[in-house]
Formats: structure tokens, C-alpha cells, sequence
């Protein structure tokens, strides 16, 4: 199911706003590595932190 998600999302935003792909893109690669992983690990925080709420661990 989540990657199913994860999926749809990355669809509708190529499909929606090529251009805005291509301009992330960009600014990642003028991104240092470091700063490319901080990203990355926040990303997976967040990301662990909305699973988490969507499972009810804060209500």
C-alpha cells in the first residue's frame, strides 16, 4: 500500500510539474554530499514521524 503511495505521488508530480523535477534535480547536485544526506535523514525522520501519527501514537 505505501509504495503504491509513494508511487501515485511521484506521478502526479513528474506529470504535473516537469519542470519543477528538473529544477530539484539541479539544486541537488549543487548541494555538498553532506548536505544531500542531512536532507535525506530528515526526509526519514519526517517521514517516520507522519507514519507514526497516522497510526495513532499521538491521539
Amino acid at each position: 500500500m505505501g509504495i503504491g503511495m509513494v508511487l501515485v505521488i511521484e506521478g502526479l508530480v513528474y506529470a504535473l510539474a516537469p519542470q519543477l523535477v528538473e529544477r530539484l534535480l539541479e539544486a541537488l547536485r549543487e548541494m555538498s554530499l553532506e548536505q544531500r544526506r542531512l536532507l535525506g535523514g530528515l526526509t526519514l525522520v519526517t517521514g517516520l514521524i507522519v507514519l507514526w501519527l497516522a497510526r495513532g501514537g499521538l491521539f
